[in-house]
């Protein structure tokens, strides 16, 4: 029987914003907190979380492109440096 597939509205784009921010928190106490064997690890450990956050950056981006609603205070810190930098720059976010 096959799983029924959760709605991709408003909620579903602001938990993904969230995990999407929860990554971003992790990345950062890996590169500054966890202690590797070697600087190998530490890349592939940074790599794994890359991978998985970058699949729920690219939903995000495709369910906002889409026209679902969004509040803009609910996007994750690494979405909002980009669209503060699009703004500085003189582009539309």
């Amino acid at each position: 029987m096959a799983r029924p597939v959760p709605p991709r509205d408003k909620y579903f784009l602001r938990s993904l914003h969230q995990e999407i921010d929860f990554y971003d928190r992790k990345l950062a106490y890996v590169d500054k907190h966890v202690v590797f064997a070697t600087p190998a690890e530490r890349e592939e450990a940074k790599g794994k979380l890359i991978t998985k956050r970058a699949a729920l950056e690219k939903t995000a981006k495709e369910l906002a492109a889409s026209g679902v609603e969004y509040n803009e205070a609910e996007l994750p810190r690494s979405f909002r440096v980009s669209a503060d930098a699009a703004l500085h720059n003189g582009e539309a976010a």
